[in-house]
């Protein structure tokens, strides 16, 4: 999709930050680019633990409610076998043995029940609790999702409060959502898609396809957020009151994506309420409190009409500037839940497996190191590809903690068109020497180059790249600068050798075809097979056409991809159905359970 007029200037923790993604939502903004260092989703579903206790507490995978489970097993087994009584015995003896026979049965009865009330005490000393309090980075300052940029609110409010016609998984899948199916036609140029019944807001009215066709049209009138993203759009109608047909001008392949998305959003076209500071949907959960920059509370919704009820009556999710505040409150219990939080932060809980979970998951970050194609040192192709050559991801990687992953190319692996391409520059330093002499450097002649970026990825990536580059010739200038001034100096003027920066959007291949990015960068072929991808009647086409112009991109050598960046979430054990993969932007809670001893 096009990259969005708007930009997160999201300002995140440094990789000394416990958590990772603090967002200035009053930063100008860049589409995709989030001036961070971001510190970590199984889908909601697969980890969803049952609402019933009785059914989390044994053969649970959590140690803890594993260690409370008592068995009970004594007695099992008994044979009482008397034998056969001699002839002649005096009938006493008979009596002596049914006499025993009886007293051990008793006794073993007796160790049965005992043995099954510690099970039952011990499922008695384990509860649900009634509340999960969540603490995250993204601070939303108002909660008008159709007009205020920025991540933050997506991750609050897209799944637990409003819905859209479709969803998306933890794999970054289309998956039904108000609508249960849908048709393409043969052309491309049609979508029919057939909701469910019976479905309702949180205020009670019901949501029909009126509200549906509403809902976007006036994303399209209104230029809401995001509208630019539904490209070739001609209509949307109601054909009946479950029935809503989309019509395009031009295929679409990524239609389905951008409205499992802000675009696809179905709002009550009824309602009468602050959207800044108030929220009608159709979600599991509803706003009951809302304080900006530091706190939003959800409640179950009874007028849920949906299969993913809430199984935690109330989540709480507090924001913290403070890195140590957060990592605190996690080890003093006022939260249960921190995400995310650097690797390194992250290591008290690690060791500390009793009373803790840390687990990593995947997301569409990309930590991109940008190279100016029509730069007057870097325009030569074989100093990017010696510069691509020499960098040691997996030092760069260990240095964080080791979670991300490497990243050949401009396609991150939870979206379309994902390929392996991490061979195509393996580490090789003496490759690179050989490139750079080439180009008419040395170590003793090196090429002097400036790497810019803002200081909120703090200063360690830049100086890994210096010691890293110096063996190849290269003398690295790190300029490290407000974001602001990255801004100004290099997006708006491309007053740049080298930059660094996290493309957090997912499905943004298209900046790879927009001559006026600042990366510089212009190959018609690339251009050419996005175009076809964009068009494709099939998704295994478009998936086949975009990892052909990735494949391109990446042997041009106009960026190196440091990493992949994974999420870190910490939590306490208890926890279960919290998810890891893409949890700074798609956070779905109805799952969210937390199994708490009543001690």
């Amino acid at each position: 999709m096009p990259t969005n007029s708007g930009v997160y200037g999201e300002n995140d923790a440094t990789d000394n930050n416990a958590t990772g993604g603090n967002e200035n939502e009053t930063a100008a903004n860049v589409s995709g680019v989030k001036a961070s260092v971001t510190g970590g989703s199984a889908n909601a579903g697969d980890a969803n633990a049952d609402a019933n206790p009785s059914k989390n507490s044994a053969g649970s995978t959590d140690e803890t409610l594993n260690a409370h489970v008592k068995g009970g097993n004594a007695g099992n087994g008994f044979g009482g076998n008397g034998g056969k009584t001699g002839k002649g015995k005096k009938k006493g003896w008979i009596w002596a043995i049914i006499a025993a026979v009886v007293v051990v049965a008793l006794i073993a009865v007796f160790v049965v029940v005992r043995g099954n009330q510690k099970v039952d005490t011990g499922m008695a000393e384990m509860h649900k609790a009634d509340s999960v309090t969540v603490g995250l980075k993204l601070a939303p300052t108002n909660l008008d999702i159709r007009n205020q940029s920025g991540s933050s609110l997506d991750q609050v409010l897209v799944g637990n409060v409003y819905e859209g016609l479709v969803a998306r998984d933890s794999n970054n899948k289309v998956v039904p959502g108000l609508a249960k199916s849908w048709e393409k036609s043969a052309d491309g140029l049609s979508y029919t898609f057939h909701l469910n019944r019976g479905m309702n807001f949180s205020n009670g009215d019901k949501l029909n396809a009126n509200d549906v066709a509403w809902s976007i049209n006036e994303l399209v009138s209104k230029h809401y957020h995001d509208s630019e993203s539904l490209m070739n759009f001609k209509s949307v109608t109601a054909t009946d009151a479950d029935t809503v047909k989309l019509d395009l001008t031009a295929p679409y392949a990524n239609l389905l994506w951008v409205l499992a998305c802000r675009p696809g959003l179905v709002f009550d076209k009824n309602a009468n309420y602050d959207m800044k500071t108030q929220a009608v949907g159709s979600g599991p959960y509803t706003v009951a409190k809302f304080v900006p920059n530091d706190s939003i509370t959800l409640k179950a919704n009874p007028k849920y009409w949906g299969e993913h009820k809430a199984v935690t009556p109330t989540i709480v999710l507090r924001y913290f500037g403070d890195d140590n505040a957060a990592v605190n409150a996690l080890k003093s219990g006022d939260v249960q839940v921190l995400a995310p939080v650097t690797e390194n932060l992250a290591e008290p809980f690690v060791k500390d497996k009793d009373h803790y979970r840390v687990e990593a998951g995947d997301d569409t970050d990309k930590y991109v190191l940008a190279m100016n194609s029509k730069g007057a040192k870097t325009a030569d192709v074989r100093v990017r590809q010696a510069i691509r050559y020499a960098i040691d991801h997996k030092q760069l990687i260990a240095s964080r903690g080791g979670a991300d992953k490497p990243l050949g190319g401009p396609i991150p692996s939870l979206d379309p068109g994902y390929e392996d391409l991490t061979r195509l520059y393996p580490h090789n330093v003496d490759k690179a020497k050989a490139l750079m002499k080439e180009a008419g450097y040395t170590p003793d002649h090196p090429l002097e180059l400036r790497l810019t970026y803002a200081n909120t990825y703090g200063t360690e990536l830049g100086d890994q790249l210096r010691s890293q580059l110096k063996l190849i010739g290269i003398d690295l200038k790190v300029n490290v600068v407000e974001f602001s001034t990255w801004l100004q100096d290099v997006l708006k003027n491309k007053d740049y050798d080298l930059s660094l920066v996290d493309h957090n959007e997912s499905h943004d291949f298209s900046q790879w075809t927009q001559d006026s990015y600042y990366y510089n960068y212009s190959n018609q072929k690339v251009k050419d097979y996005y175009n076809q991808a964009m068009a494709a009647s099939s998704d295994s086409q478009r998936d086949a056409l975009l990892a052909k112009a990735a494949r391109v991109v990446s042997e041009d050598a106009p960026a190196d991809w440091l990493f992949n960046y994974r999420i870190t979430t910490a939590m306490r054990r208890g926890v279960s159905g919290f998810p890891l993969n893409l949890n700074q932007t798609l956070l779905p809670l109805y799952g969210v359970m937390y199994m708490t001893s009543a001690k």
